[in-house]
């Protein structure tokens, strides 16, 4: 048995299928490419094949960790080149190796945020604004958990952010906390942001390019 880690572009309209739909198609690709899965054991037997930081419905991931067991030894080149000739259009595997980091070690995940504005003068007033309220250290939101609904401080989750306006654009560049026990969504970070000031973009995009740990080293 060969553990192996698997990490994928998901991107276009790739970005609105779903995690359980997510994981069909994965399952369904591993399949068609003739990777020899490894198998649970017991009464009923199902492939090994975890998501370590599951993806949020339309947000675009460029290196998004898959971990799955093989029977048989096989190349990483051999794994990526089966796959791609698989894969969906959106989808893509931009690498295969061993996994070197374990998942639990995920403590923060890095993001690019574009948020497009109708005038050059909404989008400066809104970066600086958001720039000024992350670094004030109070931003009350409202936060699902597993215990339900409750206020939360989303600077308390924030490891950096820089905000700046390109003509009717703004570039948010964040490194937000990421993991079992913390995890603070790109988008509900922006959601409050923008009821902050009553701000109304044409169009947000998240894209989270990279896994961390927690002294900020990228997750392997």
């Amino acid at each position: 048995m060969k553990s192996v880690r698997i990490w994928f572009e998901k991107s276009g309209l790739a970005v609105y299928i779903s995690h359980l739909d997510m994981n069909r198609c994965m399952t369904r690709a591993v399949r068609r490419a003739e990777i020899p899965l490894w198998y649970t054991e017991g009464f009923n037997p199902h492939p090994y094949m975890t998501f370590l930081m599951p993806l949020p419905l339309g947000q675009t991931g460029e290196r998004e960790p898959l971990d799955i067991r093989i029977e048989q030894d096989m190349s990483f080149d051999e794994i990526k080149d089966r796959l791609n000739s698989v894969m969906p259009e959106g989808i893509s595997i931009v690498d295969v190796s061993e996994p070197f980091n374990k998942a639990n070690e995920i403590a923060a995940a890095e993001y690019e945020i574009i948020t497009e504005f109708l005038s050059e003068g909404e989008a400066e007033g809104f970066a600086a604004g958001a720039q000024d309220v992350i670094e004030s250290g109070v931003l009350n939101a409202e936060k699902r958990s597993k215990r339900g609904i409750k206020t939360v401080n989303l600077c308390e989750m924030v490891r950096s952010f820089e905000c700046t306006a390109n003509e009717n654009k703004v570039i948010t560049k964040a490194v937000l906390a990421a993991g079992n026990t913390v995890n603070l969504n790109a988008e509900l970070l922006m959601n409050a942001l923008f009821a902050e000031f009553a701000a109304e973009p044409e169009k947000n995009s998240i894209t989270r390019t990279k896994l961390l740990r927690d002294d900020l080293s990228i997750f392997a």
